[in-house]
């Protein structure tokens, strides 16, 4: 059954046409950072007004689609529905439009949940998303890699700054995996980029671990205009 409408399709987790022809699937031209699309080609390099007034802790971050009308039923079916029949699909799509970002990678690096919030949902949906990104590129998934240090607010309703703030120190490397990280070229994994709050303090704790380099990966990502100053 297709994962948005629930009709017959020929494979697990595969669209009809329409549903289909609904996604916005992302690629270039957009920000060499951050990866927000441009309506026009704007020259190799080119960063966004948000980039270009806040260098991100990452170093660069891309997604497979943008999360709107037509693809939330998607996403919270996967996040709060429990359905993953769509998992091969989503890593083909996130490898294709993460092909800079896996390039060159040592290892899938999941977003964490806090253990309440891991034991109330029973699953984690960024891990469950590097697992099988793992199956489609061969990398191997640091699992363990980062743990969530506090429990966080809900970031629903916060603007850019509200969430920096409510994501300031919320994660840290778990000390068998400082030898793995430090040098290494990592992929953060995630479901949905919104401001990007999130994979930036991932980022920066990976980064004071000593990793190389860290991009991030995600399934989808809000587009829409961002002031840098908020």
């Amino acid at each position: 059954m297709s994962p948005l409408t629930g009709a017959a399709v020929d494979a697990p987790g595969r669209l009809e046409a329409d549903s289909w022809a609904g996604l916005h699937f992302l690629d270039a031209p957009w920000c060499a950072l951050c990866g927000f699309p441009f309506p026009y080609p704007a020259g190799d390099g080119a960063v966004c007004g948000a980039c270009a007034a806040r260098q991100p802790r990452y170093d660069l971050a891309r997604a497979a689609f943008v999360y709107d009308e037509a693809s939330r039923a998607l996403i919270l079916g996967f996040k709060h529905g429990g359905r993953v029949d769509a998992l091969a699909q989503f890593a083909r799509w996130m490898a294709r439009s993460g092909a800079e970002a896996l390039d060159g990678a040592d290892a899938l690096v999941p977003v964490p949940l806090h253990p309440v919030r891991l034991f109330r949902r029973r699953f984690n949906q960024s891990a469950l998303l590097a697992q099988a990104l793992a199956k489609q590129t061969g990398l191997p998934v640091e699992t363990d890699a980062l743990r969530r240090a506090r429990p966080t607010p809900s970031q629903a309703g916060l603007n850019a700054r509200a969430r920096r703030r409510n994501m300031a120190g919320a994660f840290t490397v778990r000390e068998p995996a400082k030898p793995r990280v430090k040098g290494a070229s990592l992929v953060l994994v995630d479901d949905v980029f919104t401001t990007g709050a999130t994979l930036q303090a991932c980022a920066r704790a990976l980064k004071r671990a000593g990793a190389r380099r860290v991009a991030a990966l995600t399934l989808a990502r809000v587009v829409r205009p961002v002031n840098p100053l908020t």
